[in-house]
């Protein structure tokens, strides 16, 4: 049981580490007044620029990996009583895209959770990633829109883990439910823009 805490604790808290912010700080703003008042990689390049867009984007990337890589690795040290390492590490990628939705040190107002989870699934099933990853490319070269790739890709990823894994044994169920419920993460930090694309007002992406 001190295992699961512990991993659950630091993957939340390893994942609320807000990046986004933090460098909206060292450029001298406060990002969450400015375009979208969003912490993600997103609101960082258009405000910022891809100087400080892409690095925030790969530092939130690895929040979620490094998550994932570190519970399975103090799961198989631990060797608790219930459960394997990769369930841990399951656990771990899910804290983490909660942490960073949801962080502590920000009232609990954080990013969408895009390049977290993209972190965490892809520490899990590097295969269902990249095929996201296609997903993402695919929808966002059609549309131009940042918020309508990441929903999509969100919500095919679950089945995309179902098709590869068959659901077959325990492992690949628990992975696709918490694909499931990191979708609904996603999908829940995003309804203010599934809103405006429904009104036809989502602003389709120009970069800084």
């Amino acid at each position: 049981m001190l295992t699961l805490v512990f991993v659950l604790v630091a993957s939340y808290l390893l994942g609320s580490i807000p990046f986004g912010y933090l460098a909206g700080r060292i450029a001298g703003i406060d990002i969450r007044q400015a375009g979208s008042g969003n912490i993600g990689a997103t609101n960082v390049v258009r405000v910022l620029g891809k100087r400080y867009g892409y690095p925030v984007f790969f530092l939130d990337f690895f929040k979620g990996l490094g998550a994932v890589e570190i519970a399975i690795a103090f799961a198989r040290a631990a060797r608790p009583e219930w459960g394997s390492p990769e369930v841990y590490g399951i656990l771990a990628a899910f804290a983490s895209v909660i942490g960073h939705s949801f962080p502590p040190w920000l009232k609990f107002r954080g990013g969408k959770g895009v390049a977290t989870s993209a972190g965490a699934l892809f520490g899990l099933m590097p295969l269902a990633m990249l095929i996201g990853v296609a997903i993402w490319i695919v929808v966002f070269w059609l549309t131009r829109f940042v918020s309508l790739a990441s929903l999509v890709t969100a919500i095919t990823l679950p089945l995309v883990i179902a098709i590869l894994t068959r659901l077959n044994e325990g492992r690949a169920k628990a992975l696709f439910y918490s694909a499931l419920c990191i979708a609904a993460v996603v999908v829940w930090q995003h309804r203010s823009n599934l809103c405006r694309l429904i009104r036809g007002r989502e602003p389709r992406f120009r970069r800084k």
